[in-house]
């Protein structure tokens, strides 16, 4: 390939200026070749012109550091839309004007439905109609690029939206009131990620009301997909009326069905309230043991059977363990993510139970309850923090007093 050619001006002392437009001239046409470098020698316009002689030579130096190719459809090597088709291929963030012959310009309308920005026609352009065509070509592929991320980010951001109501669907609802139920969700700084925690909440006809919280281990789309599958199989156990204690072991084996890893498990908490009989029952999959709220105090359910997450080993049984409650309890289940931020982030020490424990008196003595003291509850760990948390957090409260 023969050597670049600046045809850019010099810049005042103190002043670069804006960088020079880039082209790639293909033409195997030395009269051609000629012709194109004097029209924009004329004009003043600015740009560093390489040629290549072959659709070869210039597939061999893109993309590089170019901004334009203006491409001959008659070479040696390919001819009409199949050199387009290549050099897109190769180059497909590079804005390509291609040249046509006046007997053959429906070939440039072709081209340009086929990817190019558009088409000039060999004798009839000036310096001036090049250039600004050149720059035009540059900025609406910049402006197609653009339209490109943005209609990818609004494609991600509606698949994580559907995910999002998979994850964090509407409790089932049959005796409970929407206010018995106060859920909340929000994710960590990796905002871009979608994260693998869920909840539900299934009032069932036999008077209990059976609730799921879980974590998927890691962020994105794969763990939130898994997520998705494990809380559906769960409604759909519950529903079923499965006995509580193979609920577990079918959900493990839905997670290492779905998941595209070895390595991926879940965290999960499950009980069933039945607060006629004073009396929750709680399943624990390596999960965070929720609290009870009696009141204004502060519980934690002692006793607990907790077994490993699932994922972990096959044939693995979870033991429940019974929990009483009295007809003013609350019972507040959430993900790792509320517990493992900083206790204030100088002293370097985590929030963990016990620092849960304290802001959640501490909020129910100034008389928070429902939606307030669970909003509360996470605006007072992120102060604590110091800002966001690093995980995502789910937080679930389900209360009673008010059932029929």
């Amino acid at each position: 390939m023969a050597a670049a050619t600046v045809l850019a001006a010099a810049a005042p002392d103190g002043d670069s200026g804006p960088r020079a437009l880039r082209l790639l001239l293909v033409e195997d046409d030395e009269g051609d070749a000629f012709l194109v470098r004097e029209l924009l020698l004329d004009a003043g316009s600015g740009v560093e012109l390489t040629r290549a002689g072959t659709l070869a030579e210039a597939l061999s130096v893109l993309p590089g550091d170019l901004d334009c190719v203006l491409l001959d459809l008659g070479l040696p090597d390919a001819s009409g839309l199949d050199a387009l088709s290549r050099v897109l291929s190769h180059a497909p963030s590079i804005a390509v004007l291609v040249l046509t012959g006046l007997a053959d310009e429906h070939r440039g309308t072709e081209a340009v439905a086929a990817g190019a920005q558009d088409y000039l026609v060999k004798g009839g352009i000036d310096g001036q109609l090049l250039t600004r065509a050149i720059r035009y070509a540059v900025e609406r592929k910049r402006a197609d690029e653009s339209l490109r991320r943005l209609y990818a980010s609004e494609v991600r951001a509606a698949e994580n939206a559907r995910l999002e109501r998979g994850l964090l669907p509407q409790p089932l609802l049959r005796r409970l009131r929407t206010q018995d139920v106060v859920n909340v969700y929000s994710p960590g700084r990796h905002q871009s990620l979608l994260g693998g925690d869920f909840y539900d909440v299934v009032d069932c006809a036999d008077g209990s009301v059976f609730v799921l919280i879980g974590d998927v281990a890691g962020h994105g789309p794969d763990e939130a997909a898994v997520g998705v599958c494990l809380r559906i199989a769960w409604r759909t156990l519950v529903l079923s009326g499965t006995d509580p204690d193979s609920i577990f072991p079918a959900m493990h084996d839905v997670l290492v069905s779905e998941r595209d890893s070895d390595e991926m498990f879940a965290t999960v908490a499950m009980a069933r309230v039945q607060p006629d009989e004073g009396v929750v029952t709680l399943w624990l999959a390596g999960h965070p043991a929720p609290v009870v709220l009696d009141g204004s105090t502060v519980r934690h359910p002692e006793d607990l059977c907790s077994g490993l997450a699932l994922g972990i080993v096959d044939d693995v049984a979870w033991e429940s363990c019974r929990v009483p409650v009295r007809p003013d309890s609350r019972l507040v289940m959430f993900t790792d993510g509320l517990i493992e931020g900083f206790d204030g982030p100088e002293t370097g020490r985590r929030l963990g139970d016990t620092g849960l424990h304290g802001v959640l008196a501490d909020l129910l003595s100034r008389g928070l309850a429902g939606e307030d003291l669970v909003a509360s509850v996470l605006a007072e760990v992120q102060r604590r923090n110091g800002g966001e948390l690093t995980d995502d957090v789910a937080v679930l409260m389900l209360s009673w007093a008010g059932w029929e």
